[in-house]
């Protein structure tokens, strides 16, 4: 049976796809900073769930990482879905670094850390990654998000990279989502070429089970992607992104700096 490890699961897609694999007699271990949703799934199936309270931009989430594995009995699937994000207009410095540590350091601590365990154990493994289509470009307001996701992108090159040389038959496998209505998202906020989770989730989850090196959710997003990698900067920093928010004529109100929220934390 395999038995996939879940970074980030307590809500949005993280949450649904644990409850997906749980809910199909998958063996999986969940891990976020809040467990109390993690505890309720290890009621609702009980002998399939294991979970760990781990908070990414700390040193010992590595340790309760193995702890977590340990206790489900081994791991074949690595699921990186824990960051954050919002809109930061005013660049408070604070909050720039923030949305770095956690989605480009806290990334490193946890991915690395799987692929250590594949390698130390010798054994067949994937690690699959929810980036964001954003991290193909640097957008202005969303200078730390999608500078962070473009390193957790450039990162698993690097490690498959070495991977390679050091023959580890580890897969890697980068999925890419479009705006998704999780809770990230403000309620009150229009996104453009916004999808249902209910929509994404078939799509996230033939991605982790297929494992292509890199997953648009959904084909729209693709296509605008590969549009955006190809325009050249003079080009690419004239383009205006706008949301459709209340606050959106007023830059530096709250409303504006959180249009993105916490995700899987």
């Amino acid at each position: 049976m395999k038995k996939v490890v879940i970074m980030g699961a307590s809500s949005g897609i993280g949450l649904a796809v644990a409850k997906a694999f749980a809910s199909r007699g998958v063996k999986v271990g969940l891990a976020a900073r809040r467990t109390e949703t993690l505890a309720d799934l290890r009621k609702t199936y009980p002998g399939f769930v294991e979970f760990e309270s781990i908070d990414i931009t700390r040193p010992d989430a590595p340790a309760k990482l193995n702890s977590l594995i340990g206790r489900l009995g081994g791991m074949d699937i690595y699921v990186h879905v824990a960051g954050i994000g919002y809109e930061n207009l005013t660049l408070e410095p604070e909050r720039e670094v923030k949305i770095i540590e956690t989605n480009a350091g806290g990334f490193a601590r946890m991915t690395c850390a799987a692929y250590r365990y594949f390698r130390a154990e010798g054994r067949k493994g994937s690690i699959v990654a929810v980036t964001s289509v954003a991290g193909t470009n640097g957008i202005g307001r969303l200078s730390a998000y999608s500078s962070s996701k473009k390193c957790a992108q450039t990162y698993l090159v690097a490690l498959e990279q070495l991977a390679r040389a050091e023959k580890a038959d580890v897969s890697f496998t980068d999925i890419r989502p479009g705006w998704i209505r999780t809770p990230l998202l403000l309620p009150d906020t229009k996104y453009p070429m916004e999808m249902d989770l209910d929509y994404a989730l078939p799509l996230i989850i033939k991605a982790i089970v297929r494992r292509p090196r890199v997953a648009y959710i959904d084909a729209r997003w693709q296509a605008l992607a590969e549009v955006w990698k190809r325009l050249p900067n003079p080009v690419w920093t004239r383009l205006r992104f706008k949301i459709s928010h209340p606050d959106a004529k007023l830059p530096g109100r709250a409303g504006i700096a959180n249009s993105l929220r916490q995700e899987n934390s």
